[in-house]
């Protein structure tokens, strides 16, 4: 069942958007195209990662799956023209496939990725616990604690993606705090399709939040005026099979801030605690005096 927003459109609509850009247009062999919303000063880069997820997934036979993707941003996004995936196929081999993406425009490289493919195998089993932390059902949205914000910070545009944080940051006068935290999320709808897409839309999810966190100890957030942030790397491990429709979380924490950069690193598990997936990032934390 959908559910409106403030706006009039349904969270569904924003949700079957978001599958709607990540299915590519095929261009040639291994050449694809993708577009995002027009608006804003760039394209989201949780975007530009599905969409490089779909370019490759597109060129790897249906019984592999995505256990590793290494990405570089390079230049923000021009969110008013196509991005150009270009898939290059590095090595078919008996267990795995690896291949490299590139995404470009305006005659550039905006964004890099090698991604590596993996047919199932069985092996040695072990993961991390899952701390205890409260429910979704006890936690604010993301969207109603930023819509009580002035100017309505962060809610202009629809979300496919629901977020609950454990323990937000005061974004308007944050203070300085631990450098981890703790996020529910999950799509605002069910997803028809299958285990491919389900990775592809946790690659969009997975750019919330992380680079937040890194922020916390210096007592800066989003809405700092002087900050410039911006991701740089990105990496997702995937450990276990999980669907983007159920409630995952995402437990975070930044152990370094240096060089105007800080890195965050997170773990994900399912509402069961199964780890399903881990993720790092580096992003830029730039102060202008």
């Amino acid at each position: 069942m959908s559910q409106t927003t403030a706006n009039g459109d349904s969270e569904l609509d924003a949700l079957a958007e978001l599958c709607r850009l990540i299915r590519l247009e095929s261009l040639d062999d291994n050449l694809f195209r993708g577009t995002s919303p027009a608006a804003g000063r760039r394209i989201y880069g949780g975007l530009v990662l599905a969409q490089a997820l779909a370019a490759a997934d597109a060129t790897v036979a249906d019984e592999l799956s995505l256990h590793s993707m290494h990405a570089y941003f390079m230049r923000p996004g021009d969110p008013y023209r196509p991005v150009i995936y270009d898939v290059d196929k590095l090595r078919d081999g008996k267990s795995f496939s690896t291949r490299a993406v590139v995404a470009r425009q305006h005659g550039g490289a905006i964004f890099s990725c090698q991604m590596s493919f993996q047919r199932p195998e069985q092996g040695f089993e072990h993961q991390l616990p899952m701390p205890a932390v409260p429910q979704p059902d006890e936690l604010l949205t993301d969207e109603a604690r930023f819509g009580q914000l002035p100017g309505g910070f962060l809610t202009s545009r629809r979300w496919p993606i629901e977020y609950r944080q454990v323990d937000p940051v005061d974004l308007l006068a944050p203070q300085p705090a631990e450098p981890q935290t703790a996020v529910w999320l999950r799509a605002k709808g069910v997803v028809d399709g299958g285990p491919a897409l389900h990775r592809q839309l946790f690659a969009y999810a997975s750019d919330m939040h992380i680079l937040a966190t890194a922020m916390r100890p210096h007592g800066v957030s989003l809405r700092t005026p002087e900050l410039q942030a911006a991701s740089l790397d990105h990496a997702i491990w995937f450990h276990r099979p999980f669907r983007i429709d159920e409630w995952l979380l995402y437990v975070i924490h930044s152990p370094s801030a240096s060089g105007a950069r800080g890195l965050g690193q997170g773990h994900v598990y399912t509402q069961d605690g199964e780890l399903v997936a881990s993720v790092c990032q580096e992003g830029l934390m730039r102060l202008w005096s």
